[in-house]
């Protein structure tokens, strides 16, 4: 039989697997009586755990919510996991969250077992996370939002265009969608009458939770993939159609998801479709990822791809093609 302070850290580890277990339930998993479980619920609740029991016979123990978090018992793949996540998340974008998880992973790593060491140290050097370029959140913006999207709430706020224009949004909140370097709110704008997709740090005030709204029809069944149409090809001029010589593997690599919308092709191509409101910025970027490529849409596009192409040609020295001469004012 197990010590008792052991005895007592295996019944929290318990506790902290399932949500609620029955006494019999709890004696068979630690190979004790009944009464010795219910004397080491004692003893935890005495420490200040929350232990919550209901009688009857479908009745049981569960562990609640308390004043401070209790000590979290890991297994090596759960110690190790939540070790390289907190690595992942050193650059989040969420303002205050990386420090954090800084802290943690000090924590965390100080108590690592020997075993588990080679491991992480082998992870955490093969793998190396480029800081997304993005404007900081406030955590308390998220939970605010969070908070109005579970309770069915409008909520209101200040809210900033890419303009640098600001007004007072009044909206009822669905989801919160994150790209991996911003988040995005899927929204309701109640004075507009639309759907509308805000991006959550041009928030300028904490959003402040009004009367409750009853949900409507959503704009689309995959709200992820909403939001990446409407931040990629939407707000703009040219709506652009690419095919590159390249299975969709390969491609997503060189490209995000909150640039373009990318799907496969068959197995060796794939179908890039992004917004522009400028051509010749994307064909700079698109030539720089040294995949092969056909425009498809716009004509305009492949007109201006010939016309850099020529640019490039006599920057290099080379003779000038049938036709070639300046060209024209680029949009």
């Amino acid at each position: 039989m197990l010590e008792t302070s052991a005895r007592l850290l295996h019944l929290l580890s318990l506790l902290q697997m399932r949500r609620e277990w029955t006494g019999p339930a709890l004696a068979v998993r630690m190979e004790v009586t009944e009464r010795t479980v219910r004397r080491d619920i004692g003893k935890l609740r005495t420490l200040g755990y929350p232990i919550q029991a209901s009688p009857g016979v479908a009745g049981g123990y569960q562990l609640g919510a308390g004043a401070q978090l209790p000590p979290l018992l890991l297994d090596d793949d759960e110690a190790l996991a939540v070790a390289i996540g907190l690595t992942a998340v050193t650059a989040s974008p969420v303002a205050g969250v990386g420090e954090a998880s800084v802290r943690a992973l000090t924590k965390l790593e100080q108590v690592l077992p020997s075993r588990l060491r080679p491991k992480f140290a082998g992870l955490r050097s093969a793998v190396t996370r480029m800081a997304a370029a993005s404007t900081p959140v406030s955590p308390e913006i998220l939970t605010a939002l969070s908070a109005a999207i579970t309770e069915r709430r409008c909520v209101a706020f200040r809210y900033e265009r890419n303009d640098g224009e600001s007004s007072h949004r009044l909206v009822e909140p669905y989801r919160l969608v994150d790209t991996g370097r911003r988040w995005y709110l899927v929204a309701w704008d109640a004075t507009r009458q639309d759907w509308r997709t805000f991006r959550v740090d041009r928030c300028r005030s904490v959003p402040v939770q009004r009367m409750r709204f009853l949900p409507r029809p959503l704009p689309a069944a995959d709200l992820a993939k909403y939001v990446q149409q409407s931040i990629t090809r939407s707000p703009y001029l040219y709506d652009a159609v690419i095919r590159f010589r390249a299975p969709l593997a390969d491609v997503q690599q060189r490209i995000p998801p909150d640039i373009a919308e990318l799907e496969a092709d068959g197995e060796q191509h794939t179908i890039l479709r992004a917004g522009f409101d400028s051509l010749n910025y994307p064909l700079a970027h698109l030539a720089a990822l040294d995949l092969d490529f056909e425009i498809l849409e716009p004509p305009l596009m492949r007109e201006q791809a010939r016309q850099l192409a020529s640019r490039l040609q006599r920057a290099a020295g080379g003779p000038l093609g049938p036709g070639d001469g300046e060209p024209p004012a680029t949009p």
